[in-house]
This record gives C-alpha cells, structure tokens and sequence, in this order.
C-alpha cells in the first residue's frame, strides 16, 4: 500500500531532492542536477517564480521507504495570459510501479483541483521555461542543459493514468562537420552588409540593461507559442545571473533594426558534461573537477532564438545562427542541440533541418481534465 505525504520540514525536502538517486542508480546517461540548484527553484519564499505561483510537493512512501515524488503548481502568470485554470505536476520520480505513480498523480490532481483547476499537465519543474516534458525518444545519448531526462518507462505510467498527449517537443542536433548550405551563407553575408542591421554580443559589463532588452525580446517572441509563460523581471535577473556563470558572450547575440531590438539567439555550452561528474555536490573537490572539467566542454544548447514578429522575414534567424556557429567553430565545440521546438512549429522545424539538424530527442507533455 502506498502512503502519501504533502512535505511540512527541511529532513523531508532533503529526502524529495535525494530520491533520484534511487531511481537512476547504475544509468550512466542520467546527470545529476546539484542539489544547491534544486533547493533554490523549491524555496518558495525566495525564488521569483513563486512571486507568481502556488506550489506544494509529495512523497510516496511504499514498504517501509520512500520511492516516489511529484510536485503540483499553478502558474497565476501562464493562467492570466491565456484564460485557462491549468494546474501542473512536475519533479515526477518513480519506480516501474503503477500502484505508486497512480498515487502521486492522484495526490499532484487533488491539490491543483482543489485550487480550483480544471486540467492538470504536466510535467513542468516547474514551468515550461524550466524542465518539461517525459523524454520518449533519445534514451541513448545524455540530456543537455535544462533538458529533462527519465527512464522509458515513465510515460506509459503517465497514459495508463489517464494523462494524454498534449504536444510533442522536439530537440535537433547540428554537428560541426555538417556545414551550413551555401545559400544560407550568402544571405548571412549580404545581411551583414546591411546599414540597418547590427548584431552584436551581449554586454556583460552592463548585464542589467542588457536584461531589458532580452525580456522585452523573450517575451514578444514567444507570447503566442503554446504553453508560454512570461518571465518577469525578478526571473529576468536569475537568468542574468546563469548568464553571468557560464555564457560566453559570442554566443549571446541580440539583433537590431534600424536601432531597435528585432531578435536574440542565447546558447550556452552544456555544462551538463560538468555537472555529471560532480554528482550533485559542489564542495571545494567539486569546485576543481568545474574548473578542469569546463574546459573540455565539447558541445552546447541554443535555449533562445526568437524574433518579433515584425521582423522574422528580414532572415534574422539566418544571420545570428550563422555568427554564433563561427564564433563556437572558433572554440572548437563539435555539436550543438537546438532546443526545445513545438512539434507543430513548422517554420523553426523547417529552417533547423534545412541548417543541417537532425531530430534525435522528442519529449512529450500530456495532461488530463479535473
């Protein structure tokens, strides 16, 4: 018989965020997120997404141990923007048990409903702007950074609950050896000869003004996209703070035309090749093994590329992925992974695989009415 129980102390937080290393015990593609990191995102009295949203987390309990995990929220920003009353569950951990993952759905459904939601999707830890979506293709390769990863198993335990396919999400991969096509290249150059169009790296000197053009960007890019929750400025300076850590400014471009902000491609190297070394600890022997490590990084994620509207005919996105893959051949990276897309968004699908892209990860979001 499973036993639930809604998390009330610091001893039972600590348990929620040790209880993957139960589930992937001997996976060697599993990276393990540093527990500093998982602490932060569930501190609901200060991380900034808790400004804006209500959350609580759960443990199953089976046999005498704990064996599963899941927690419910509801985004007040995401449900004002798009007239819905949707509750999500996320951080889902679980054995190949359906008798416990029934419990932690019904758990996750009960509290969002009783916060007078009507669907319940999932999973998001916690929003779609973080880790979404049950991996159900690319078991074979390591998640990248901010990407989720979980045993095969996971989704059938989510559709023989009763959630269903909400929308697919895709991740493509572009190899270094693969160059761009030639057209794509003439356009990139005859862009750059164009007086009305600048692009240039972040300025990390001035990160905070910075930040305001990337929010207004990020914002108006993606205000239309399915399962777009905006970001707010307190979330804005997190992000800063992640960009200040790891980003390498030529791989942080803002567009520009006729002097006013028209686009920005932000990608990041995968610093989940550090991360899983380090096995959730970052004391002074962790601090080391970053340092040396960092430097071998031989892939990296694009997580932003959006554009106002007004301007995703100008072949933007042409020029700023064609600056930003100079500048990381220039740094020996071998791969990046373009992610995450919607399924249905034919017009980014189209222009990765025409940069030469493949798909080789697909991750699916499902959900269920209250």
């Amino acid at each position: 018989m499973t036993q639930i129980s809604e998390i009330k102390t610091p001893p039972q937080l600590e348990t929620f965020i040790d209880l993957p290393w139960r589930i992937y015990s001997g996976d060697r593609n599993w990276v393990p997120a540093l527990k500093k990191d998982v602490r932060c995102i569930l501190d609901y009295e200060h991380h900034p997404f808790w400004n804006h949203a209500r959350g609580t987390l759960f443990l199953a309990e089976k046999d005498g141990r704990f064996v599963g995990r899941i927690s419910a929220q509801v985004d007040d920003n995401y449900n004002q923007l798009w007239n819905e009353k949707l509750g999500s569950f996320g951080f889902f951990e679980c054995p190949d048990d359906q008798e416990v993952a029934n419990a932690l759905f019904d758990a996750a459904a009960g509290w969002v409903r009783n916060h007078d939601m009507t669907v319940l999707r999932g999973p998001m830890s916690p929003s779609s702007n973080d880790e979404w979506g049950f991996l159900t293709e690319g078991f074979d390769r390591p998640p990248v950074l901010m990407m989720p990863y979980n045993p095969p198993y996971y989704l059938k335990l989510a559709e023989n609950y009763g959630l269903k396919k909400a929308k697919d999400l895709l991740a493509f991969i572009k190899y270094a050896r693969t160059p761009m096509p030639q057209r794509f290249v003439n356009l990139a150059e005859k862009l750059r000869r164009n007086p009305r169009i600048a692009v240039r790296p972040i300025n990390m000197k001035d990160l905070s003004n910075e930040m305001v053009i990337i929010r207004e960007l990020y914002n108006a890019s993606w205000q239309k996209n399915w399962g777009f929750s905006p970001m707010t400025d307190k979330e804005m300076d997190l992000l800063a703070e992640q960009l200040r850590k790891f980003a390498q400014p030529g791989m942080v471009l803002l567009a520009f035309y006729d002097g006013k902000p028209a686009g920005l491609a932000i990608t990041l190297p995968d610093m989940n090749q550090v991360l899983r070394r380090l096995n959730g600890k970052l004391g002074l022997l962790g601090i080391l093994k970053f340092l040396y490590y960092r430097r071998k990084i031989a892939g990296a994620r694009a997580l932003v590329f959006g554009f106002k509207k007004e301007y995703r005919r100008l072949g933007l996105p042409v020029l700023l992925f064609y600056e930003t893959e100079k500048f990381m051949r220039s740094k020996g990276y071998q791969w990046c992974e373009l992610s995450w897309n919607l399924e249905d968004n034919r017009l980014i699908n189209d222009f990765d695989l025409a940069l030469g892209g493949e798909v080789y990860k697909r991750y699916r979001v499902v959900e269920k009415p209250l």
